[in-house]
């Protein structure tokens, strides 16, 4: 399952780097799928699209909303860290470390 999910981010983040590179930032500016390589209606593309950090600008042209990408970005860290306290205090607390002083 943990490989999945890593190509999964790399599929997402490889379909961001070519918004970006593309400069398709904005509605203004929006772009193709086609016209930069990118594939939408794969598994990356899609969740891409359901948490609007590629909208559509109409006409069969789309963006990447760069401050939904960063809000991401910052969640999934978050969410990373308080997965890494919580083992890290597991592992205390199975090794009698926890709380400090504690004895089985």
């Amino acid at each position: 399952m943990g490989a999945a999910v890593t190509i999964m981010l790399i599929k997402e983040r490889q379909i961001v780097e070519a918004f970006m590179r593309a400069g398709a930032t904005s509605e203004s500016s929006a772009a193709y799928p086609g016209d930069i390589a990118v594939d939408l209606g794969g598994v990356g593309g899609r969740r891409l699209l359901r948490r609007a950090i590629i909208r559509e600008a109409g006409e069969g042209r789309y963006y990447l909303d760069v401050l939904g990408w960063d809000a991401l970005r910052r969640h999934r860290r978050r969410v990373l860290f308080l997965v890494l306290l919580l083992i890290a205090l597991l592992a205390l607390f199975l090794g009698g470390q926890f709380p400090p002083g504690a004895r089985l």
